[in-house]
Order: structure tokens, then C-alpha cells, then sequence
């Protein structure tokens, strides 16, 4: 392998990539991804990281062989559609996809982001008659239009404004503050919400809340919509975050890990009344990529990856070995205010925006990658693969215990 020259690299991101991404970068003075394969990611200066980070996406870890396999195999036969004529892989993934999903939920649309997934949500709202939407403060849904427009965070919808009319939120977890929103309201409605909130650092919503919103939507005609993007496809442990509850929503959201982080694909999968007006007029929501060959042939390997490897039982073990680990690490630590997770979806929550930065770092150092939370920036997120082996889930306690530390001790300092 030969390494690409890194100075070159940035001069290009500066010029043409994102001279704020530039900046960044050089600031963290760190090497270029160029090779990865199962649970490491391998730089431009040699070194081997761990990579606990991704954004959910690499639940199955890099290039799962058979995952790969599939795509290869469908990439030589038949690639993109010409979408004028039928093709078996959308058939068949969109089946398999259902066959996952919770009872009920029949009808499917691929789309290539999370945010794309978001908007069809909103179209098929909006088609189904409901002007209405509601959504959570600390929602992450995405950051194209209708996707910001129910997203919690007022930073990033600022600059873009005025966005989707008819949008209101309230606060997560507060069932008695949705009530009172939906009061009076009657089949023009839809409420859309993550069943655990990834971005906004790992919030996890009081015990019979997911209940208790599905019980409020039906007694209102109002439609329901779980975004499912990050916390679903096993991420905490079962195929999707809202069984645990038992809650079946009229549409929920997948995406993230839906391909085994092969290629990008994401998912709506609906009720047949919720599908109705795509059912009615097919050309009312399309994509040029939607349900392409290779999205679908890498749905269809993950899903079966994911029932053959024992995914969902190694999430929960695994995870429940990692929050056990980590609580321990941080216990008496000054500059830890919680530590908290569901599964393989794991934050750390700390008492300034600075010392999770600062942890994220000091993990880097110790070749273990972390993602950060768009939305909640005092929290660190752990998102590693179920293919951790139980070496790779020894590293990365023992690497935050030291880093943890490291953290402490300059915070003690000032």
C-alpha cells in the first residue's frame, strides 16, 4: 500500500473539500484513513485504531466478507437499474427488510441517507392528509430541509430558515407536555421521534413513554413515526430499539448499519394505510437510487449476516460487558457526570463540552476511535462492532480508564 501524501491531501480539502474541515484536521494533526477491514482502521502513518465510532454505521465492522461477497456479486451482474423495468433485487430486500420489521409494517422504500429516508417519512405525512408535525426537543433526523425542520436543535436550522411550516416540538420524554400538544387535534397530526436519542448523547426516554406516545397518536388519528436510523438494526440489542417496548409505529425509519457499511442505503418501512398514497401514485416520491441492486443485495446479506452471526445476542452481551467496564473506569472520576447506554450504543456524559473533546482525543491516542453527538456536545458515544472480539473489548476499557484519567488530571490543573 501506498500511502497518499497527507499535505496534499489537506491542501486539496482546503481548496476544494471544506477549508473548515481543513482546519479541523490540522488541529488534530492526524493521519489519513486509508485501509479497513473488520474492526480496525489503518492510517496513512501506519497505525492500527480500533474504530468504536462511525456513527452506528459499522455494526457488522468494515467489509464483512460475506456482506461484501454479496455486492461484489451483484455488482458484476447487474449494478443500477434502468428503472424502467422490475428488478428481483428490490423484491426480494424490500421482503426480507418487512419480514424484520415489526408486525404490521409491510410496505417498503429505499432511499441512500438517513435524511433522505426523513423526507419521504414527511412526504408520506404530508400525502396522508396530516399538515401537522410534531416532534422532540434533541431530535437528530438529518440536515436537508424537512428533516431539520423536525430536528431539535436550533443551532442548525438557523441559517436555513424559514423551514417546514406546520412543525412544533416538545420536550423528550415528557408525555404529559405531548398531550397537552395534541389536545384538540384530530387526524392532522403525525408525531415523529427516535425511540432513543443517538445524537443528542445517548438519551434514553422513561420506562413506558414510547407506550404511552402510541396510546396518545391513537386516540388522537394521529400517525406515528419512530426514526429508527441510528438505534435500530440491533444496535441496542434487538432488531429495533421500540420492541422493547412492544410499540409498533405506522412508519419507522432505518438506515446506519442497514447495509453492513458496504454501501449507502437507508429505509421506510410502513403500514399499508401509512404507504397508501405511494401505493396510489408511485411517481409522487422517487429517487434516482432508490432500491438500486447493490443497496438491495447489501440488505439482504446484512439481514442475513446479522441472523447467522448471532448479532443481536452479541450486542447485548457485549454491551452490557462494555457499560459495566466503563461505569467502573469512571467511577469517582471528577469530570464524569454519567455514564449511560442501551446495547452497542454507549455515552459518556461529561461536565464540560471541552472534556469529551478532550476524551475523544486522548482515546485517539490510544488508537480507539470515539464519535462525538451532534447534538449533545458534553457526550462521547461508543458505537463499536458486535465483532468486537473480547481482547478488542478489553482495550477499549483499558483505554478509558487511562484516558479518563488523563482528563482529570489536566482539569484538576486549571
Amino acid at each position: 500500500m501506498i500511502a497518499p501524501d497527507r499535505a496534499e491531501v489537506m491542501r486539496l480539502y482546503k481548496r476544494h473539500v471544506s477549508s473548515g474541515w481543513a482546519r479541523v484536521y490540522e488541529l488534530m494533526n492526524s493521519a489519513l484513513e486509508v485501509e479497513s477491514s473488520g474492526n480496525w482502521i489503518t492510517a496513512s502513518d501506519g497505525a492500527r485504531y480500533l474504530d468504536c465510532g462511525g456513527y452506528c454505521v459499522f455494526l457488522l465492522g468494515h467489509a464483512h466478507p460475506r456482506v461484501v461477497a454479496a455486492v461484489r456479486a451483484q455488482l458484476e451482474q447487474h449494478a443500477m437499474s434502468s428503472r424502467m423495468l422490475p428488478h428481483a433485487p428490490l423484491a426480494y430486500a424490500s421482503a426480507r427488510l418487512a419480514s424484520i420489521a415489526p408486525e404490521g409494517l409491510s410496505y417498503v422504500w429505499f432511499g441512500s441517507s438517513g435524511a433522505e429516508a426523513v423526507e419521504a417519512a414527511v412526504k408520506l405525512v404530508r400525502a396522508g392528509g396530516r399538515k401537522r408535525l410534531l416532534s422532540m426537543d434533541g431530535g437528530y433526523h438529518g440536515k436537508s430541509m424537512g428533516a431539520l425542520s423536525v430536528s431539535g436543535r436550533d443551532r442548525y436550522k438557523g441559517p436555513f430558515e424559514p423551514l417546514l411550516p406546520g412543525t412544533e416540538r416538545v420536550p423528550y420524554g415528557d408525555i404529559a407536555a405531548l398531550r397537552a400538544a395534541m389536545e384538540g387535534s384530530d387526524g392532522d397530526t403525525a408525531v415523529i421521534l427516535e425511540p432513543l436519542q443517538s445524537e443528542a448523547g445517548v438519551i434514553i426516554p422513561p420506562s413506558g413513554f414510547l407506550r404511552d406516545v402510541a396510546e396518545e397518536c391513537r386516540r388522537h388519528n394521529a400517525l406515528l413515526v419512530f426514526d429508527e436510523i441510528s438505534c435500530g438494526m440491533g444496535r441496542t440489542g434487538e432488531w429495533w430499539c421500540s420492541s422493547r417496548e412492544g410499540v409498533v409505529p405506522d412508519v419507522l425509519l432505518a438506515g446506519k448499519a442497514l447495509s453492513g457499511g458496504v454501501v449507502p442505503v437507508s429505509a421506510v418501512i410502513a403500514s399499508e394505510a401509512a404507504f397508501a398514497p405511494f401505493n396510489r401514485d408511485p411517481l409522487l416520491h422517487t429517487s434516482t437510487f432508490s432500491g438500486n441492486p447493490l443497496a438491495c443485495a447489501a440488505v439482504m446479506a446484512t439481514i442475513d449476516v446479522m441472523e447467522s452471526e448471532g448479532i443481536l445476542e452479541r450486542c447485548r452481551a457485549l454491551g452490557g460487558f462494555l457499560l459495566e467496564g466503563l461505569r467502573k473506569a469512571a467511577a469517582g472520576n471528577t469530570v464524569v457526570r454519567d455514564v449511560r447506554g442501551m446495547g452497542l450504543l454507549i455515552g459518556v456524559e461529561f461536565a464540560q463540552e471541552h472534556h469529551a473533546a478532550d476524551f475523544i482525543l486522548e482515546m485517539m491516542t490510544r488508537k480507539v476511535l470515539l464519535s462525538h453527538s451532534y447534538y449533545g456536545h458534553k457526550v462521547a458515544r461508543l458505537t463499536p462492532p458486535a465483532t468486537l472480539t473480547d481482547a478488542d473489548a478489553e482495550q477499549i476499557i483499558a483505554a478509558a480508564e487511562t484516558s479518563l484519567r488523563a482528563v482529570e488530571a489536566r482539569h484538576l490543573k486549571r
